[in-house]
């Protein structure tokens, strides 16, 4: 995308042909399992789910703290999981399982990179996203940050 739309539909239609489909799917799996308390919107240039400011004020950056967050890029599809790298062992376990279910996986810190359908366990992404509540999430960002 050249011009990075400012509303999650029109970024999710703005999507290169080769990728929407998968970007959609996606963001469809992450939407129906993000918890309660989350707010869906466009932050960091793509669809993020977040903890909204009203909730949480006391950023590092003056910006909510993002949760999950699904976005196109040039060759894949990326799904940054803020709640899994906050945990390392439970970064350790998705790693593992995914590997299990997918037979590989290519993922940064917090950077899922899928690059087509076979790439994604729907189910297991669906339980992960769904795993860490905003409270927990809170509890995780302030224990890592008073380290």
């Amino acid at each position: 995308m050249t011009q990075i739309p400012d509303d999650v539909t029109a970024y999710l239609d703005a999507a290169p042909e080769s990728r929407r489909q998968l970007l959609r799917e996606v963001f469809d799996t992450v939407a129906a399992n993000v918890p309660d308390g989350y707010e869906l919107g466009m932050h960091f240039g793509m669809p993020a789910w977040v903890v909204p400011l009203e909730r949480f004020p006391d950023t590092y950056n003056g910006q909510p703290l993002g949760y999950v967050s699904v976005a196109g890029q040039k060759n894949y599809v990326s799904v940054y999981l803020m709640g899994v790298y906050s945990v390392p062992e439970e970064a350790e376990s998705f790693q593992a399982a995914w590997r299990a279910s997918t037979g590989r996986i290519d993922m940064g810190k917090s950077c899922l990179r899928l690059r087509k359908p076979d790439d994604v366990d729907h189910e297991l992404l669906g339980r992960t996203v769904a795993a860490m509540p905003v409270e927990r999430f809170l509890d995780t960002y302030e224990r890592i940050r008073n380290r």
